[in-house]
């Protein structure tokens, strides 16, 4: 008869037979799948930028321009009534011709207005080479200068002709002076008094013009030194990009006429400002074709005053109506010049229509037998050593 420990012991032979079993069932079940040697995919394409131009889309918003928001809030005065001639007398007829003169006196009616009869000749004061006229509405008496940079000079008139003549060929202020015997500030006077005098002449004249197309470019000004080969290139381009100003300029090529000139830093509200100055000499509804270099700004000043609101069409029946969009003139025409540099020197060239058709501004350029250029207002190097840096 058989004991009951040994029923005891193969039980527990069992129980231990079953566990292990279970761990080995439950290990081999856990472990991870024999790993597969990954295929590498091919790499996907670059995805190809398309050259072609995108239509412009319009702008929310129309470009800020201060000088166009400072004419809106101060409305231009009515033109002023012309008072009426004077009336002819029994006296002698005058022989001085005084049409082409107006009184300048503030309390006088006839203050600027010309040949309304109010002017009569009165000799040479003191003997002196200027004529003096009389104003029979306000009894004043002025010279025949008055307004001009003659006006209350005691030096001959050939004198300041021929220094403002040496400044302008480019003799300096001090070596001007001493050429001719004057003193450096009294030349300085006659030069401020003489680009005054520019201004106004260059407002009065320049208006209401029919210009077919301009050239826009901003330069620095000249550096004599680098010029005369006393300074490096490095060191010109030191000191150029430590001075702020940048002389802008617009021309007609066809007659070179200078439209602008003017003088500032070489951003957004400057070409703001310089446009806007296109736009007051220019005559009403002229749009004529812009030509620059590759400065960005000049498009946004130039579609911020040769612009006008569209509403756009509805793309869905439903939802709201589309904002309106800040577009282009039909009739403008804006391309650029853009070049590239390498070590300051021009290694390509290429042109870029902004606004308008390629066909149309080809048009423009074809009567004078042109292409794309802004060659006409630029300053261009002269072997190694440029006279000037040009945007």
């Amino acid at each position: 008869m058989v004991s009951h420990l040994f029923y005891y012991q193969l039980a527990l032979l069992a129980i231990i037979w079953l566990f292990i079993m279970l761990h080995l069932t439950s290990s081999t079940s856990a472990a991870p799948p024999a790993s597969v040697p990954a295929v590498p995919e091919s790499p996907k394409p670059k995805r190809q930028r398309s050259n072609e131009s995108k239509p412009f889309e319009g702008l929310t918003q129309k470009p800020h321009c201060a000088l166009c928001e400072q004419d809106l809030s101060s409305p231009q005065a009515p033109p002023p009534v012309p008072p009426d001639p004077m009336a002819l007398t029994n006296r002698r007829p005058r022989t001085v011709d005084t049409s082409m003169h107006f009184c300048p006196h503030h309390d006088c009616d006839y203050r600027g207005w010309l040949d309304l009869g109010n002017l009569r000749a009165n000799g040479h004061p003191s003997g002196g080479p200027w004529r003096q006229f009389h104003c029979t509405s306000c009894n004043g008496y002025f010279l025949e200068t008055h307004g001009t940079i003659f006006h209350g000079k005691q030096a001959e008139v050939e004198l300041i002709v021929r220094v403002l003549a040496c400044l302008a060929e480019g003799l300096g202020i001090r070596a001007t002076a001493r050429v001719f015997e004057v003193a450096p500030n009294t030349v300085l006077h006659w030069l401020v008094e003489a680009a005054e005098q520019l201004r106004a002449f260059s407002a009065y004249f320049l208006c209401d013009l029919h210009l077919e197309q301009l050239q826009l470019d901003e330069l620095y000004a000249v550096l004599r030194e680098l010029k005369a080969g006393e300074i490096s290139e490095d060191e010109a381009i030191k000191r150029l990009e430590r001075s702020p100003y940048w002389v802008w300029t617009v021309m007609d090529p066809r007659s070179k006429l200078l439209v602008v000139v003017d003088v500032g830093n070489r951003t957004l509200a400057m070409a703001q400002r310089v446009v806007h100055q296109v736009t007051r000499v220019l005559a009403p509804g002229c749009v004529p074709l812009f030509l620059t270099d590759g400065f960005k700004e000049y498009g946004t000043a130039i579609l911020s005053h040769f612009g006008h609101w569209i509403q756009p069409e509805r793309r869905q029946d439903k939802g709201p109506r589309p904002k309106p969009r800040w577009m282009p003139l039909p009739e403008l025409l804006y391309a650029q010049v853009v070049k590239s540099y390498r070590r300051r020197h021009i290694v390509g060239v290429k042109h870029r229509v902004v606004f308008g058709m390629q066909l149309a501004i080809e048009q423009v350029l074809a009567v004078c037998g042109w292409t794309i250029n802004t060659a006409f207002i630029e300053v261009r190097p002269v072997g190694r050593k440029e006279t000037s840096v040009s945007g």
